[in-house]
């Protein structure tokens, strides 16, 4: 058996290059992350106020108790979920070497709306007796 002979070749393609890590994302992303962290945490504990919500109910208010359930449930565990989701997406990308800083922020964004979406749900379960 003969092999094949590969011709000389005096241009030779260079190796794959590597992405560099690039510093200042890794640290950005890193603070950003653990601020992130701390607004679920943050959120998720505010969460157990809106019972206050039902303070008014039976006096001079119609109560939808399980919508306030609701409301203080989504509050409690919705920006946790959003907090890992966002964290593993930072950690996969910063694997990647990508650019990774903008995936905190997000995740910041949306904890506060999804806070702010259960505070509404919490809230629409209380309706004033008009007299």
């Amino acid at each position: 058996m003969t092999e094949a002979v590969q011709p000389y070749d005096p241009n030779p393609a260079p190796p794959p290059l590597k992405r560099p890590v690039v510093v200042w994302d890794l640290v950005l992303t890193i603070v950003l992350l653990v601020l992130m962290v701390g607004a679920a945490l943050v959120a998720s504990f505010l969460s157990f106020f809106l019972a206050f919500a039902s303070d008014s109910c039976g006096a001079s208010s119609v109560c939808d108790y399980d919508r306030i359930a609701t409301g203080m449930l989504v509050a409690m565990i919705g920006p946790l979920i959003v907090g890992l989701f966002a964290l593993v997406a930072a950690v996969i990308v910063l694997v990647l070497k990508r650019i990774a800083f903008w995936i905190p922020i997000v995740g910041i964004v949306l904890i506060a709306a999804v806070f702010v979406g259960a505070v509404a749900l919490t809230a629409s379960g209380v309706q004033p007796v008009s007299s």
